[in-house]
């Protein structure tokens, strides 16, 4: 058997682990996956197919980096029994506050809160896509891929539309204090739901588990609206608002071409 390690460069959070997973399923010689998040490191075990694995893993435009395969001797792994119960778990949260932060965002006027709720939404795809297509053909994963993929690129792009609408118009200003409450949370909710998928990966190495939760795009994401409430309130303008909502709303449409991958 060999051990092949990866350096993945842009995978900073457990949906990008996932989006791996899913590229990789179907690589009837790979034994078994092993993920360092903090360090962005994958290390594979496999029979033969060297190429065929280098090749999705770079498909997936993740910053994917082949660093060094040698034989093993290893034919024991820690396996995760429970990951489909903590899928089901962070796919919640998830799902949960893509529903309360476009609510919010819709209410208070703040395309912020409301492409951070496609951010969440789009996770939500992956953790989905994880468990319902478990034990389906490949053909299904990758319908449901297809599916997932346009549906929050159709989602983004009428945003697009919404912030150049506000750019262009005179709009009433958001709400700052109902995108820094709701933002606070909603970073509450990404650490917990880092916690929770990486709690039975590495009990002892609470430092790395810090390391990645303030290294995740998700936690930048609202921090990034957290600070655009408070530029809102003190420019008296929505222009912040705007441009933090811009920028999410691209790293939606990047997430969705990475799901849309898996499709093919």
């Amino acid at each position: 058997m060999e051990k092949t390690i990866f350096e993945i460069s842009k995978m900073d959070c457990p949906s990008e682990e996932n989006l791996i997973r899913m590229k990789l399923d179907g690589i009837s010689g790979i034994v078994n996956l092993d993920f360092d998040i903090p360090n962005r490191k994958l290390t594979v075990f496999h029979n033969g197919e060297i190429e065929q694995i280098e090749k999705s893993v770079k498909e997936l435009n993740l910053g994917g980096k082949l660093i060094s395969s040698v034989a093993t001797d290893q034919t024991e792994f820690k396996e995760n029994a429970n990951q489909k119960k903590l899928l089901w778990s962070v796919l919640a949260i998830n799902f949960a506050f893509f529903i309360i932060e476009i609510t919010t965002g819709v209410i208070s006027k703040s395309m912020g809160l409301v492409a951070d709720s496609l951010d969440m939404l789009a996770d939500s795809f992956v953790y989905g896509i994880s468990l319902f297509a478990v034990g389906g053909t490949i053909i299904k994963k990758k319908r449901i891929a297809k599916l997932a993929g346009y549906f929050q690129i159709t989602l983004a792009v009428i945003g697009f539309v919404e912030v150049l609408r506000r750019f262009l118009g005179d709009e009433n200003l958001p709400d700052f204090s109902t995108m820094i409450i709701v933002s606070i949370f909603a970073l509450i909710a990404n650490g917990i739901c880092v916690y929770i998928l990486q709690k039975s990966k590495s009990k002892d190495e609470a430092h790395m588990k810090a390391s990645m939760i303030f290294t995740s795009n998700d936690v930048i994401i609202n921090l990034g609206v957290i600070l655009a409430g408070f530029l809102v309130h003190w420019l008296n303008s929505n222009k912040p608002d705007l441009i933090i909502g811009t920028i999410v709303f691209i790293l939606v449409i990047q997430g969705a071409l990475r799901i849309l991958k898996l499709g093919r």
